[in-house]
C-alpha cells in the first residue's frame, strides 16, 4: 500500500508525461518519444491506484489487467495497418461502454445511497451525464467500426425529421436528468435505464448519418467522447487523475476534430450532429469523357523522362502495404536527380495521419512529405503525379459538382500537373461512394492492378 501523498505526487507525474506525450505527438520526428512517455505515464497511474489506499482485492485488479495485457498485445500484433481506424473505433466504444457502467455502479454504490443534500445531488449529476456519454460513445463508436470494416454502408443514413427526433430525444434526457437529480418521480433506475436506451439510440443515428467521406473526422470526434466519457468517470469516482487523462484526450480530440473540419470545409457542428444541415438533393454532374490505360513499362517511360514527381497516397497503397516498393521508387527516382515529393491530404486513408504513419514505417525521409496545402500550388509545374489508391480526395467535382456529396472539400487538384497516373484495382467508386471525373480526363491514365506488384514492376524498368 501507498499513502494517499505518494499517489497524488504519482497522479501528478502521471499527468505532467500525459501532456508530453501529446506534446510530442504532434511531430512525426518526436512521435515515438511520445508513445513511451504515455506508456510510462499510464502505467505509473495503474500502479499507483492499484496500490492505493482503501483499494481491496488486489490480486483480481491484477489478474483483470493480466488478462486485458495480454489481449491487448495480441491483437496490437496482429492488426494490420489499413485495419488500424477499426481498431481504434472500436476501443472507444470500450471507454464508452465502461463509462456507463462506472455510472450504474456508482450509482448503486452504498455510499452513494448514504449521500445527502447538495452533494449527492451534484454527485446524480455526474453519474448521470457519465452514462449520457458513455451510451452514445459506446454506440455511435459500434456504428463507425462497422462502417469502417465495411459491415454497414458508408452512405449516410438519411431520413426526414430525424434531427426534431433527436432534439426531442435529448429532451427527454433533460427532463428525467433533473427529475433523477432530485429525487422526483419514480425509481432512480428507471430514469437511468430510459436514458441509457436513448444515448444508444442517438449514438447510432448521428454516426449513421455521416457518410463515408468524413469517417476520419468522425473516429476522431469520438475520441473526444471518449475522453470526456473517462472524464465524467473520474468524476464519479473521484479519481483526479482519471479527469485529467479524461479532459486532455477531450480536449485534444476536439481540437483535431475542428482543424480537420476546416481542413475539409465542413462545418464542425454538422458533422457532429450527424450531418446537420442542408445536403446536396439534385442529381451529380454527368462524367464526360474516356478511360486511358497504360502499362507498367510505359509508366516507367514516364517516371525516366519527367523531371519533378508527386506521389499522392491514398487507402489502397495501405490495403496493398505498398508503401515498401514505393520507397524503394523514390530512392529510386532521386537517384536520378528527379524531384520527388509526396502529397499528403488531411483525410487521406480512414484515419488521421494514416498516410504518414505508413510513409513513416517504411523510413520515407519527412522532409518530403508535404501537406496538401503545401503541395497544391506546385502541381502545374509538376510532371508527373502517382495516385496510389487515392479516390476522393483527388475528385475535381469536389470544386466543380454542386450536387456531389464530397463539394466544397478541399483535394488535392492532381489534374493541374501535366502527366496524371492512377493505380487502382479497377473503376470502382471511392469510400464516399461518388464517381471521379479525373479518370477521364485527356491528361490521367489508368494503371490496374496491385498497387504493391504495380510498382514493383515500374521499378523494374526504371534506369
Amino acid at each position: 500500500m501507498i499513502s494517499s501523498q505518494i499517489q497524488t505526487a504519482s497522479y501528478l507525474f502521471a499527468g505532467i508525461l500525459f501532456i508530453l506525450s501529446l506534446g510530442a505527438l504532434s511531430s512525426q520526428e518526436s512521435a515515438k518519444r511520445g508513445v513511451l512517455y504515455g506508456i510510462i505515464g499510464m502505467g505509473i497511474a495503474v500502479l499507483s491506484t492499484v496500490l492505493g489506499e482503501g483499494v481491496q482485492g488486489q490480486i483480481y485488479i491484477v489478474i483483470a489487467i493480466a488478462i486485458a495485457s495480454i489481449i491487448g498485445l495480441l491483437l496490437a500484433r496482429k492488426v494490420e495497418m489499413t485495419s488500424m481506424p477499426q481498431l481504434v473505433a472500436i476501443l472507444h466504444s470500450f471507454v464508452g461502454l465502461a463509462a456507463v457502467l462506472v455510472g450504474f455502479g456508482s450509482y448503486l454504490d452504498p455510499e452513494t445511497q448514504a449521500m445527502v443534500g447538495t452533494a449527492h445531488t451534484i454527485h446524480l449529476v455526474e453519474v448521470f451525464i457519465g452514462i449520457f456519454i458513455g451510451g452514445i460513445t459506446f454506440t455511435g463508436s459500434i456504428i463507425a467500426w462497422g462502417k469502417l470494416e465495411g459491415k454497414i454502408r458508408s452512405k449516410p443514413l438519411i431520413y426526414t425529421g430525424r434531427h426534431i427526433v433527436n432534439i426531442i430525444l435529448v429532451l427527454i434526457c433533460v427532463v428525467s436528468g433533473f427529475m433523477f437529480a432530485t429525487g422526483q418521480g419514480p425509481d432512480g433506475m428507471i430514469h437511468l435505464y430510459v436514458m441509457t436506451g436513448i444515448s444508444f439510440f442517438i449514438g447510432i443515428m448521428m454516426v449513421m448519418a455521416i457518410g463515408g467521406a468524413d469517417m476520419p473526422v468522425v473516429v476522431s470526434m469520438l475520441n473526444s467522447y471518449s475522453g470526456w466519457a473517462a472524464a465524467a468517470a473520474g468524476f464519479m469516482l473521484g479519481n483526479d487523475l482519471l479527469i485529467i487523462t479524461g479532459a486532455l484526450v477531450g480536449s485534444s480530440g476536439a481540437i483535431l476534430s475542428i482543424i480537420m473540419c476546416e481542413a475539409m470545409n465542413r462545418s464542425f457542428l454538422s458533422v457532429i450532429f450527424g450531418g446537420f444541415g442542408s445536403a446536396p438533393t439534385g442529381e451529380a454532374m454527368a462524367v464526360e469523357g474516356e478511360v486511358t490505360a497504360i502499362n507498367h513499362e510505359e509508366v516507367a517511360e514516364l517516371l525516366n523522362n519527367a523531371k519533378s514527381v508527386i506521389i499522392i497516397p491514398g487507402y489502397g497503397m495501405a490495403v496493398a502495404k505498398a508503401q515498401f516498393p514505393v520507397h524503394e521508387m523514390v530512392n529510386r527516382l532521386k537517384k536520378q536527380g528527379k524531384i520527388v515529393r509526396f502529397g499528403i491530404h488531411p483525410v487521406a486513408g480512414r484515419l488521421p495521419g494514416h498516410m504518414n504513419v505508413l510513409l513513416a514505417e517504411a523510413n520515407v525521409p519527412y522532409d518530403i512529405v508535404l501537406e496538401m496545402d503545401e503541395i497544391n500550388d506546385d502541381l502545374p509545374t509538376t510532371d508527373i503525379v502517382l495516385v496510389i489508391g487515392a479516390n476522393d480526395i483527388v475528385n475535381p467535382g469536389a470544386q466543380t459538382d454542386p450536387n456531389s456529396p464530397i463539394y466544397g472539400m478541399p483535394v488535392i487538384e492532381a489534374w493541374n500537373a501535366t502527366d496524371v497516373i492512377v493505380m487502382k484495382r479497377s473503376m470502382a467508386t471511392g469510400y464516399a461512394g461518388v464517381q471521379n471525373p479525373l479518370f477521364f480526363k485527356d491528361n490521367t491514365s489508368m494503371l490496374y492492378g496491385d498497387a504493391k506488384a504495380s510498382v514493383d514492376s515500374i521499378n523494374s524498368y526504371l534506369d
